[in-house]
């Protein structure tokens, strides 16, 4: 008999609910939904409430055991003691979604044991749902998705900060392109799961919701995302913030990392 996927209820769940939270972006989506400022110079939409409401109260009242961690909502640390916690953020990428652009997402996953077991980042303008579950790949509208096992001979595609970026381009002994902006960090990470992009660096700013459903997807499309030292993230812990990392297809991920450190170091002289 086939092996039972023990996270299939759990990716289920989210999967269905981030497409209804999908619909309900797409109502305030192009007509001017109302913005406030949080701490930061960050905007929030009324958008993000209305889903962090809908997605809290769906997701809770079907497993009432879980923790919740949202960016929408102050922090409650007894997600710590839960042996589940959700991980959302109801619109990854506010800043592109308020103008008007295409990449942003709703991003949910399931943590356990600091781990993220099943996630989702629902798409709604690119009309994409990509989803993982551990151990059983990832997927964009059904179909499975691999990190592209980049050549010497490719055009090295690079998405992160500018100037880290052109830095990295001038240490590199391949052809780099830097990608154009991409709002949603999720959703950008994402892009090295479906095999569009190489290279992604991260601000070390990144919060557990804007990275936990990502590294899922990045993890079983055979890629890393890791910090500077190499190592794995851990989600759910008493500090959510994130160092800077690196993303990219997993067979030459050393040496992303070690060019990443380099072009941080040049750009710190």
């Amino acid at each position: 008999m086939p092996e039972v996927d023990p996270y299939a209820d759990d990716l289920k769940l989210i999967t269905e609910l981030a497409r209804e939270s999908g619909e309900i972006a797409l109502k305030y989506f192009g007509k001017s939904p109302e913005v406030w400022m949080k701490e930061g110079q960050s905007p929030v939409s009324e958008a993000d409430y209305a889903i962090d409401t809908f997605l809290k109260e769906k997701l809770l009242d079907a497993r009432p055991d879980y923790g919740w961690l949202s960016e929408e909502t102050e922090d409650n640390l007894d997600r710590i003691d839960t042996k589940r916690t959700f991980v959302v953020d109801p619109i990854d990428g506010t800043r592109g979604f308020i103008n008007g652009m295409k990449r942003w997402c709703i991003s949910i996953a399931v943590v356990e044991d600091n781990r993220p077991t099943v996630g989702v980042l629902e798409c709604p303008v690119m009309e994409e749902t990509i989803v993982a579950s551990a151990g059983n790949g990832a997927k964009v509208n059904e179909h499975a998705i691999q990190s592209k096992n980049l050549e010497r001979t490719d055009v090295l595609k690079v998405a992160g900060p500018r100037s880290v970026g052109r830095e990295f381009a001038e240490l590199f002994d391949q052809e780099v392109d830097i990608v154009p902006f991409v709002p949603s960090l999720a959703y950008r990470l994402a892009m090295i799961a479906m095999g569009q992009i190489d290279l992604s660096l991260v601000r070390g700013s990144a919060k557990d919701w804007d990275l936990a459903a990502a590294d899922l997807i990045i993890q079983e499309a055979t890629a890393k995302l890791t910090n500077l030292a190499g190592e794995q993230l851990a989600y759910n812990c008493h500090d959510i913030r994130h160092s800077t990392l690196v993303a990219s297809n997993a067979l030459r991920h050393d040496e992303m990392l070690d060019l990443a450190r380099n072009a941080i170091d040049k750009r710190q002289k």
